[in-house]
């Protein structure tokens, strides 16, 4: 039991730092969708979480050296990540003011984009790890 909240606890920094990045810079990084550079900024603000991501996922391997460390990673982080979406979307002009309605759609979009890749990643890694 202990395993799993040291792992929730890194899946609630990985939230908070996801959420802190949109509540201090999404109205500069979020484009409403159907306009021309939306496509564009979707793709490079997903290739950034990947990277992101994998990298957070390598140094949390560096605390977990369990054989299944980056899968209960992956699981367990977006178990807690949408766990708490689900508040902030729900109270979304209070957690970000900033945003209009259109770019709260971008950030649903990019949110739900991202849990795959939370849950891609790991499973990656794990695989490349257990050749």
């Amino acid at each position: 039991m202990k395993g799993y909240i040291v792992t929730a606890v890194w899946g609630l920094i990985v939230w908070l730092f996801a959420t802190l990045f949109f509540v201090l810079f999404g109205d500069r990084v979020l484009v409403s969708p159907g306009t021309n550079h939306y496509l564009i900024n979707i793709v490079l603000l997903l290739l950034c979480t990947g990277l992101v991501l994998w990298g957070v996922t390598y140094v949390y391997l560096l605390f977990d050296k369990t054989k299944k460390a980056a899968l209960k990673f992956g699981v367990i982080g977006t178990i807690i990540g949408l766990a708490l979406d689900t508040f902030s979307l729900s109270n979304h002009q209070f957690i970000f003011p900033k945003l209009s309605d259109s770019q709260i759609i971008a950030f649903t979009a990019w949110m739900s984009f991202a849990y795959a890749l939370y849950l891609l990643i790991p499973v990656m890694i794990y695989k490349k790890r257990s050749l």
